[in-house]
């Protein structure tokens, strides 16, 4: 009889929160925060009766008077956007199931946006030039609804952490802290891979952000440049000065005599030829002035008849002086030819 009535009120323990329409609360509260966007998330209950709903609230700790706010009502979801809080603040934040007309207990849980938040890894680039490497990193930041802003502007301090290696080997890893955005990793072995990560670092805070990816680089050469490259250098730049003066001057010296030889020549132009080139004869008078020669043409003609004995003595002296009178004209002709036709008229 007595075990049939601790049965009895168990089994009216566990059925009276459902008839009493209490609903249970949500599990395991948690706030996942990084660059100041936080989210406070939780489990659903274990609840088989209708539709579910959730109500988040908000209140500062820093003001004792200070009551709870909503920060969202009728939620469907697990999770509740709380980056609009200002990042500054000491936060209580509670969230309750609720169901038609009834609801959970509240779960609480306490939110600092600055101490809490987690810090994310910068953007890094990373560049090898003359056997050094070259590493550049921004960021984080907070997002603010459509706003970008610098986590660096909230904390105030803030150091850039560099971790540097060689890959693949055994040797342990360098660091080197920075306030500014770049660094250059000089003394390097060359042609060497050189894996680096970055991560932020704030002293005052005593916080330390996450590691960037690996990113991976080979070293060139060392920027040193060999002595023999040097002299080299230097005994060609001695070689090419040598040889191209004396080119240049014997190039310049015979471009100057010849341009002296056509436009300022040595040799003196005769004065009677400068004279006749200053006013030339006009053609006419160039002419005129030629003398006309008479050509004159003739053939000898000579006639031989039979005659007596007696008169061949004076058909001979007739024939000699005929020749004699022959040569005259023929003197005359030759005369007349060496006398100008204008003393002819």
């Amino acid at each position: 009889m007595t075990d049939c009535w601790r049965n009895t009120l168990k089994c009216l323990f566990l059925i009276a929160p459902t008839a009493s329409g209490i609903v249970p609360k949500p599990q395991n509260t948690r706030i996942i925060s990084v660059n100041l966007h936080s989210i406070l998330q939780w489990d659903t209950p274990r609840f088989h009766k209708g539709n579910i709903s959730y109500t988040v609230q908000s209140k500062s700790i820093n003001f004792p008077g200070d009551t709870y706010e909503n920060v969202s009502t009728n939620l469907r979801l697990t999770e509740c956007d709380i980056s609009s809080l200002p990042a500054y603040g000491d936060y209580l934040l509670r969230v309750r199931a609720e169901s038609e007309n009834n609801h959970s207990d509240w779960v609480t849980i306490r939110f600092k946006p600055m101490d809490d938040t987690v810090i994310g890894p910068p953007d890094v680039k990373v560049k090898s030039e003359s056997g050094s490497l070259h590493v550049d990193f921004t960021g984080p930041s907070a997002e603010h609804k459509h706003d970008k802003w610098p986590l660096k502007q909230y904390y105030g301090s803030w150091n850039y952490r560099i971790l540097y290696w060689k890959k693949d080997s055994n040797t342990e890893v360098t660091h080197i802290d920075t306030k500014h955005n770049s660094e250059i990793l000089s003394q390097l072995e060359p042609w060497t891979i050189y894996c680096i990560q970055v991560q932020a670092t704030i002293p005052e805070w005593n916080k330390t952000g996450k590691l960037s990816r690996e990113l991976c680089e080979q070293t060139t050469h060392n920027g040193v440049t060999p002595v023999w490259i040097i002299v080299t250098v230097l005994i060609g730049s001695v070689l090419s000065v040598v040889v191209s003066v004396p080119i240049c001057f014997f190039s310049f010296l015979y471009l100057y005599r010849l341009t002296k030889h056509v436009f300022c020549p040595s040799y003196i132009f005769p004065q009677h030829l400068k004279e006749f080139l200053s006013n030339p004869p006009s053609g006419s008078q160039l002419f005129s002035s030629l003398p006309q020669e008479e050509h004159l043409f003739y053939d000898k003609l000579t006639v031989i008849s039979k005659e007596p004995k007696n008169q061949s003595e004076e058909s001979g002296d007739e024939a000699s002086k005929t020749a004699e009178h022959l040569q005259d004209s023929e003197q005359e002709d030759s005369d007349s030819r060496l006398v100008p036709a204008s003393e002819k008229a």
